[in-house]
């Protein structure tokens, strides 16, 4: 039990350092591991980091308030309500996922003083921005955080959003699920930088050699059941 606790507040404290963590979901699902830093951290060298290590998308997490706060569908919402008009969206729905039963994937976002928006200094412009106005978000009124979105944001871009469920880790558990957790229990803003591990045999890297990987760079390394059950002491 000490070695658990101590797992998770040294990642909590690693986030809050702006280092990544390591998060393998489950056998079971994905079974991969993702980079997860905090976006308030988001650097050039970072996404440098998880373009070339991870290779995976490099993509943004957010919790349902702040989608909720912003305005920011869920991408199957936006197919489903459009169908009518664009029938080849009913064909397209993801309803085969062998993982999960939905997808979390919003919009895709470029900073407005972004030139393509896929650059290290671009995406890290675009993420680093979305959080800080995230933070300011809480304290302003919804009609006011949607004008400086528009003002800051548009889309489409380079940067995947996607939102956790409404009630964390209690009917979905991805990798958007277990940072946005992880970050609220670090008292944090809760969006957050992911990217998948990829490995040199065109699959994922297995989770003995993310492991090995984590060891080497010093980084924590979390399984999804270890974050589950943190989650659940922290709500009591």
């Amino acid at each position: 039990m000490g070695e658990f606790i101590n797992k998770i507040e040294k990642a909590i404290k690693d986030l809050q350092n702006e280092k990544f963590v390591l998060i393998h979901d489950s056998d079971k699902r994905e079974d991969e591991t993702d980079f997860i830093i905090s976006s308030e951290f988001i650097s050039p060298e970072s996404i440098k980091i998880m373009r070339q290590e991870g290779g995976g998308l490099i993509f943004l997490m957010i919790s349902h308030d702040i989608a909720k706060k912003f305005d920011l569908p869920f991408l199957t919402d936006l197919y489903n309500t459009n169908q009518h008009k664009y029938p080849i969206l009913k064909s397209l729905i993801a309803n085969d996922i062998p993982y999960d039963t939905k997808s979390s994937f919003s919009l895709y976002i470029n900073h407005r003083n972004t030139f393509t928006g896929i650059t290290d200094i671009d995406r890290s412009l675009t993420i680093k921005e979305f959080a800080i106005l995230s933070k300011k978000a809480k304290n302003i009124e919804k009609n006011e955080a949607l004008k400086m979105m528009g003002e800051k944001f548009r889309s489409p871009g380079h940067v995947p959003i996607c939102i956790s469920s409404k009630n964390l880790l209690s009917d979905r558990f991805g990798h958007t699920e277990l940072a946005v957790s992880l970050l609220i229990m670090a008292n944090m803003i809760p969006v957050g930088s992911g990217c998948e591990i990829m490995g040199n045999n065109g699959k994922a890297l297995s989770k003995e050699e993310a492991m090995d990987y984590a060891k080497e760079k010093n980084l924590i390394y979390l399984e999804g059941k270890e974050i589950i059950k943190a989650w659940k002491k922290w709500l009591k």
